[in-house]
């Protein structure tokens, strides 16, 4: 049997998570027939078949599904080497893949780059933005080496740094302004405006209205925080939205923010990684790169 190679194994891990070639390829940046080519080679070294070719997708074998996961295996460990390469140096240097949630990235990102550019110059920083269950899944199969998300997350393998401590505030028309702030019991009776499921964001605001964690009578559904606020701007009903984002969200839409008194709805902002990581002590100085863009953010 030829050797089989680290490439082939990552464009093996690629299709079977994208399930199209073109998509793999694309995430993979080199072109489909180059994938293709490689991915046929291996199959034939194996005299086995990793995946069953449809006109739409691709899926894996029952061999294929066996193969993976101890190619991902392998994978991590090589990954893993190379962390213990980077740990080594007294600064993070190279390759940062980071995780970061969707009701953080775009209000902090521009801070955060700008801070790591003047401490960590050099720092090649790959970005993923994506909802918390998938950085969870992400983070302990090696594919990120951190990420920013609300605490906690609650899970043994991971370190939980908390860095900062963020309100919710309330969106309404315009036209509501003078009224009273309404508690959380009242927004229970409220067309009150959500993010689809999957954001953490949306379970902390009906939390908050001690509502169970599905969509209330009559509210609706948005994919971010800009399509909530101007759902409100709209008319259509009230939102919760992060402190951070407010500036950014509410400075093109016809709405009125309030603040909601003592005790605030409030979420802990943080860094996880996976306790195993040879990168810990090097992500730890990045958090407090993190906690500083977090203040400049809370300060704009």
């Amino acid at each position: 049997m030829a050797n089989l190679t680290l490439k082939q194994l990552r464009y093996t891990d690629a299709l079977a998570r994208h399930g199209h070639f073109g998509r793999a390829a694309e995430a993979c940046a080199i072109s489909q027939p180059a994938l293709s080519v490689q991915i046929k080679e291996l199959e034939e070294s194996l005299g086995l078949a990793l995946f069953e070719r449809g006109p739409r997708e691709v899926r894996l074998t029952a061999f294929g599904e066996e193969f993976l996961a101890r190619a991902r295996d392998i994978l991590q460990g090589t990954d893993e080497l190379l962390d213990l390469a980077r740990a080594s140096k007294d600064r993070l240097a190279g390759r940062l893949r980071i995780g970061i949630i969707p009701t953080i990235a775009p209000y902090l990102l521009p801070q955060l780059i700008g801070r790591l550019n003047q401490s960590h110059a050099g720092l090649d920083l790959h970005v993923r933005e994506t909802l918390t269950p998938r950085l969870l899944r992400d983070l302990s199969e090696g594919r990120i080496d951190t990420a920013i998300v609300a605490l906690p997350v609650s899970e043994p393998a991971f370190t939980e740094v908390p860095l900062a401590e963020e309100s919710f505030v309330l969106v309404r028309p315009a036209q509501d302004a003078a009224k009273p702030v309404p508690s959380g019991e009242d927004l229970r009776r409220m067309r009150l405006l959500l993010l689809e499921e999957g954001h953490c964001f949306r379970d902390q605001a009906l939390a908050f209205c001690n509502t169970p964690q599905s969509l209330p009578k009559d509210g609706l559904e948005g994919s971010s925080l800009s399509t909530l606020v101007q759902m409100v701007g709209a008319g259509i009903g009230v939102t919760l939205i992060p402190d951070m984002a407010v500036k950014v969200e509410t400075r093109s839409a016809n709405v009125a923010v309030a603040r909601f008194p003592d005790p605030q709805p409030r979420r802990t902002l943080g860094m996880i990684w996976r306790r195993a990581s040879p990168l810990a002590p090097q992500l730890r100085q990045i958090a407090e790169v993190v906690r500083a863009a977090l203040h400049d953010t809370q300060a704009a």
